[in-house]
């Protein structure tokens, strides 16, 4: 497997602690933007850039970059995207919804950042459960499960932030099943995939995703 040549311990200590204050700032700072009706809007527009800064510091702490994990990234992209795409032009999938323009430019009446959110959440659940059995089946099984609750924590703000809408404004109990069987497809590819697993940043960019979430249950819905 190839490695990047490695910075010093200090110089890689340095780069993780300022890299963990940017990412409790960027979501600390989008939930009480988002939590304020009179700066929601200016924040909404940041949605896609918020992602992006997500991934872009996540790989700068992925510690193994053989030939299979750009592979794995682009499954990821395109097996997530593919499944919104099929769910939004067929309602087979997850339901019947529609993007709203929050989450920035569409291909397909897709925006082109989801594809992105599936390869972060898979990686981030991927990288923190990796650790927990050797089983491919039970792991990507444990990483689907942890996406799905996520889900379930997204889903009722997406609406009130413009990410998505939902027919009659309901969500299919459907909606989690497909969810969590594409999840698990991915995540067992994951499992296959012959790089380094670990990441440094991922616990906590997920600790705060959860909670970034969960905070805008309490101050975003009526």
């Amino acid at each position: 497997m190839h490695k990047i040549a490695q910075a010093p311990p200090e110089a890689q200590n340095k780069r993780l602690i300022i890299a963990k204050i940017v990412v409790v700032a960027l979501y600390a700072v989008g939930a009480i933007g988002l939590s304020l009706p009179e700066y929601r809007e200016y924040f909404l527009m940041l949605t896609p850039a918020q992602l992006l800064v997500t991934m872009i510091l996540l790989l700068g702490f992925h510690r193994g970059w053989s030939e299979a994990f750009p592979v794995f990234a682009a499954v990821a992209f395109w097996l997530g995207f593919g499944a919104e795409l099929i769910g939004i032009h067929t309602g087979y999938i997850f339901g019947d919804y529609v993007y709203g323009a929050a989450l920035g430019p569409k291909l397909w009446e897709v925006p082109i950042v989801i594809g992105v959110n599936w390869f972060i959440l898979v990686y981030l659940t991927g990288s923190v459960f990796y650790k927990v059995t050797d089983n491919d089946f039970y792991a990507a099984l444990l990483g689907a499960t942890a996406m799905t609750a996520l889900d379930y924590v997204m889903e009722p703000v997406a609406s009130a932030l413009d990410f998505w809408y939902w027919k009659f404004d309901i969500i299919p109990p459907g909606n989690y099943l497909t969810w969590f069987l594409v999840a698990f497809l991915i995540h067992y590819i994951y499992r296959k995939g012959n790089f380094e697993k670990s990441n440094p940043l991922a616990a906590l960019v997920l600790i705060a995703m959860i909670l970034f979430f969960g905070i805008l249950n309490f101050t975003v819905l009526d």
